[in-house]
């Protein structure tokens, strides 16, 4: 029962009681208490245990419906704190959170070490949640979302698995996106990176590609360069491709891929020139220049080549120098396999 309503049917009770007591006996009854005299009608005195009665079950009452309302306020704020802790938790950033009651803290507080993966559709979310959840959604099915426009652009860190995929899913759609993460690529997670450095090597020239040089990788620089053979208007010229060898750490596989493009892109004169350039420059290179003299039959610079370095290395073209001299039918691809070059 409410305390309002309690105190109006308990003091109606008392006032029904005290007009009957009055009705039967009008008079007065004292008592004396400590040499004081106490003189009330006994309509009073009739009243006033009621009225005791009354004043400590209206303290009781109050006392317990002040605890009862703090409790509450704490569930009601643990509540909420259970919501905002799902809420992060959803878009794989948990934090830890406070709770003022045990019953919440007991469990509740694996929250904050954990992500949360919803597997199929649930009816009846907060509309945060709710909010949360379709976002998540598109992203996973590969739909971008305009973070800043659903105000969420600060609520992801760096690295999080959805904002990354969100990026990802942008590079797809938006090739002026692909172009802005190849200019600040620091600012980007490595994935985001990979993908559009992919995405780039794959649709843009070497006269575009030339600037962003320094943070190429070796695989899209052959995607590059198989697609030059085939595309005249790759740009691609020796300058250029100077520029990424500088830049890139080649492995000796590497060059000779490179040689087995050039080749078909550049005379013979210009790449030979261009790889006798490398091998002095970078030691990798030996084998794809070796690779290119035999390759274009000259033979006496190729055996002076190898008379120049030590009896143990290039055992490949040795052999192959020693069979060319007595059978000069013989083409390089018959005995040698130009992705084995490097093996030892």
């Amino acid at each position: 029962m409410r305390l309002g309503l309690y105190i109006f049917a308990a003091l109606t009770l008392m006032g029904i009681a005290a007009v009957l007591t009055y009705t039967v006996n009008p008079n007065n009854y004292i008592v004396e208490f400590m040499g004081i005299n106490f003189n009330f009608p006994v309509a009073v005195w009739m009243i006033l245990p009621m009225g005791v009665l009354l004043l400590f079950t209206a303290i009781h009452m109050l006392f317990y419906s002040l605890k009862g309302y703090f409790t509450l306020k704490k569930w009601q704020k643990d509540a909420a704190t259970l919501e905002d802790a799902l809420y992060w938790s959803l878009i794989n950033e948990p934090k830890e959170q406070k709770y003022a009651i045990d019953e919440f803290k007991s469990s509740a507080v694996l929250l904050g070490k954990s992500s949360v993966e919803v597997l199929d559709a649930v009816d009846g979310l907060a509309p945060r949640l709710s909010k949360a959840l379709n976002l998540i959604n598109k992203i996973k099915s590969g739909e971008y979302v305009d973070l800043k426009e659903n105000k969420m652009s600060k609520v992801f860190s760096e690295g999080n698995q959805y904002l990354v995929k969100n990026r990802v899913n942008r590079l797809q759609k938006d090739p002026e996106f692909v172009e802005e993460v190849m200019k600040s690529s620091s600012q980007y997670s490595k994935q985001v990176q990979k993908q559009a450095l992919d995405i780039f090597a794959r649709k843009e020239t070497f006269f575009k590609a030339r600037k962003y040089a320094k943070i190429f990788d070796a695989e899209n620089l052959h995607v590059m360069l198989a697609r030059a053979v085939h595309e005249e208007d790759m740009g691609l010229n020796a300058e250029i491709l100077n520029d990424f060898v500088d830049a890139l750490k080649l492995s000796c596989v590497d060059f000779v891929k490179i040689a087995n493009v050039t080749k078909k892109v550049f005379s013979p004169t210009q790449n030979l020139a261009l790889f006798k350039g490398y091998q002095k420059k970078y030691p990798k290179a030996q084998e794809a220049y070796l690779y290119l003299l035999f390759d274009y039959e000259l033979l006496d610079e190729a055996s002076a080549y190898l008379d120049e370095h030590e009896e143990h290395e290039f055992l490949k073209f040795r052999a192959f120098n020693e069979l060319k001299k007595s059978h000069k039918k013989f083409k390089l691809e018959e005995l040698i396999n130009v992705n084995t070059i490097c093996s030892k």
